[in-house]
C-alpha cells in the first residue's frame, strides 16, 4: 500500500476521534444539565435528555465502527 493511502486512512481516522471526543465532551455537559436540572425540581428535562444522550451515543458508536474499519483497511 502506498503512503498516500496510508496518510489518508490516519487523516480520517483522527478527524473521527477528533469528533468523537466533542461527543463525549457535549454527552457530559448533557448529562451534568439534565442532573441540575432534575436536582432544581424540573423533571420534565430528563426525557429530552435522554433521548439526546442516545443520539449522541449512536453518533460516538457509529464513529467508532468507522475508526476501526478504516484502520483494518489501511493496515492492509
Amino acid at each position: 500500500m502506498d503512503r498516500s493511502a496510508q496518510r489518508k486512512g490516519l487523516t480520517a481516522i483522527n478527524g473521527a476521534n477528533a469528533l468523537i471526543t466533542v461527543l463525549v465532551i457535549v454527552q457530559m455537559w448533557l448529562v451534568s444539565a439534565a442532573l441540575e436540572s432534575a436536582l432544581a425540581g424540573r423533571a420534565d428535562a430528563a426525557l429530552p435528555a435522554a433521548i439526546a444522550s442516545g443520539v449522541i451515543f449512536a453518533g460516538s458508536l457509529f464513529l467508532l465502527r468507522f475508526v476501526s474499519r478504516v484502520d483494518r483497511e489501511t493496515r492492509r
